[in-house]
């Protein structure tokens, strides 16, 4: 068995198989399958197998940053809304 160590930064907009999303979690396997399963953790499915974001990693560990990106979301959302709300229709 071969031991590494890793000091390895969570990009942003990497993709991560369950494996990897683990070992940089530092969970065990049935952990993230629950993390999964209840939807904490948001991931798609690719030929059968999980792919998760970098940025949804980085949800799950600072929960700040999460609530930083809806905020700003929901600002650009309501001033989207109001320019299609002025026009002529």
């Amino acid at each position: 068995m071969k031991y590494i160590h890793m000091h390895e930064e969570i990009k942003e907009n990497a993709v991560y198989t369950t494996e990897e999303a683990r070992n940089l979690l530092k969970i065990s396997e049935s952990t993230i399958k629950r993390l999964l399963k209840r939807g904490l953790l948001r991931a798609n499915k690719v030929g059968g197998q999980y792919r998760i974001m970098g940025k949804e990693i980085l949800r799950l560990i600072l929960p700040e940053l999460g609530q930083k990106s809806e905020k700003a979301y929901l600002q650009v959302k309501k001033h989207v809304v109001d320019i299609i709300n002025k026009w002529p229709g």
